[in-house]
């Protein structure tokens, strides 16, 4: 993860950068330390949790990436809305080095609220892998892993909305 900022007037240009392979190095050490913790009798079970990173596994779970990055985009939508230049899509794989999210942010912006929404989207991004995974696997466990998904959405969506308008504080009579 890595954030690049430049200004842009009464804005910040705010450049997120996730690195593909520390995403993956992420859902398989969850994966492996779900499998881990499975009942012993379910041993191919466990095999095949742990697996996510083989070749032809991760094919799905780079999908799962894609997508995760275009709904975090999506859910920054007040600070990453951008013009439309390309009218044709695809839907080939592609595996990218990295996964980019720009943004145009108030320039009252704190260090400490980018930071956060970086390590949260991290966060998101690894647990929607792991969820995905694991309810083709051991679908059992795919709800807590959808929960905590679910959780740093909501920390996303707080984050940026406590952000996008100005704090006032109520005048109290003192009596």
């Amino acid at each position: 993860m890595s954030c690049c900022i430049e200004n842009e007037g009464a804005n910040l240009k705010v450049k997120l950068t996730f690195e593909r392979e520390q995403l993956l190095y992420d859902i398989k050490n969850n994966a492996y330390v779900e499998s881990h913790v499975m009942a012993p009798e379910t041993e191919h079970a466990k095999h095949m949790v742990a697996d996510v990173g083989e070749e032809g596994n991760v094919d799905r779970v780079t999908r799962v990436l894609d997508l995760g990055v275009s709904m975090c985009r999506e859910m920054l939508y007040p600070w990453s809305k951008k013009e439309i230049v390309k009218t044709e899509f695809d839907d080939k794989l592609k595996k990218r080095e990295q996964y980019h999210i720009n943004m145009s942010v108030p320039n009252t912006i704190s260090q400490t609220t980018l930071t956060y929404v970086e390590r949260l989207i991290h966060e998101y991004l690894v647990c929607r892998g792991v969820a995905d995974w694991l309810s083709i696997t051991n679908p059992s466990k795919s709800e807590t892993w959808l929960a905590k998904a679910a959780e740093a959405e909501q920390e996303i969506r707080t984050s940026i909305h406590s952000r996008m308008e100005r704090k006032r504080i109520r005048q109290h009579w003192l009596g």
